[in-house]
């Protein structure tokens, strides 16, 4: 009988599903929100709620149980760097990440990160510090209940797991719930073909209806017969008959 064994196993092991807690939460400290399984959610709420709530202590010993939960005083925010000469596209992208994160904290300038020449990263803000500066005074009168779980009502491409969005709460009109991305590259393949399908059926339906009204609309036109013309040999017959009485 498995009484009196709390947690998750998630069929890992003990440093495994470790060095997983701590990327998850690592990264909702970053971003706000994050998709995941349902049972991964579910062993990463109180995680975070714990390290929030030394966040609200905030002092030193606190400090070093924060760096001791999170492995070490990792750099974070590595999603903010932008190159010298960089696209459009790619300041697109950075700014709505940036966006969606500025709904639940206050997020670092791209000018804090930096990347030496061969694409490590050089310089950025560090995590323990973001959390008891942004995070923890955010909920300083909020006892406990610091995140909320969501599901997205469908499951994974592949394995069929139930995603949810796990995300701190005080944020209700902020980003849309499940909006950390598009879905995986399999699922949003699958909707393009689906998408492409169904316009393929609407197009050869419209054509189908249009062929239909055009037959009906136009019946056959009949085509008169033309009387034959009268000659003048009716009238000459009947004058040989008054001829011969």
């Amino acid at each position: 009988m498995r009484h009196r064994k709390a947690g998750f196993k998630l069929n890992r092991t003990s440093a495994h599903r470790e060095a997983m807690l701590r990327n998850l939460a690592a990264s909702l400290f970053e971003h706000g929100q994050i998709t995941t399984t349902l049972p991964k959610a579910k062993a990463l709420q109180p995680f975070v709620e714990k390290i929030v709530t030394l966040a609200k202590r905030g002092d030193l010993h606190a400090r070093r149980q924060v760096v001791a939960k999170l492995g070490g005083n990792r750099r974070g925010f590595d999603w903010l760097y932008l190159p010298k000469n960089a696209t459009d596209a790619e300041k697109e992208r950075v700014e709505k990440l940036r966006e969606r994160a500025e709904a639940f904290f206050d997020v670092p300038s791209s000018d804090e990160v930096e990347r030496n020449r061969y694409g490590e990263l050089r310089k950025a803000p560090r995590l323990v510090r973001h959390i008891f500066e942004s995070v923890g005074p955010r909920f300083a009168d909020r006892a406990g209940g610091y995140t909320r779980i969501v599901k997205l009502g469908y499951h994974r491409l592949g394995d069929a797991a139930e995603l949810v969005v796990i995300q701190f709460v005080g944020a209700e009109d902020g980003p849309e719930i499940g909006a950390t991305g598009s879905g995986s590259a399999r699922r949003r393949a699958a909707d393009k073909r689906t998408a492409y399908a169904a316009k393929l059926r609407k197009g050869a339906a419209a054509a189908k209806d249009s062929g239909a009204a055009t037959a009906v609309a136009e019946p056959p036109v009949e085509v008169e017969e033309e009387a034959p013309e009268a000659t003048d040999a009716a009238p000459d017959q009947a004058d040989e008959k008054k001829d011969e009485s």
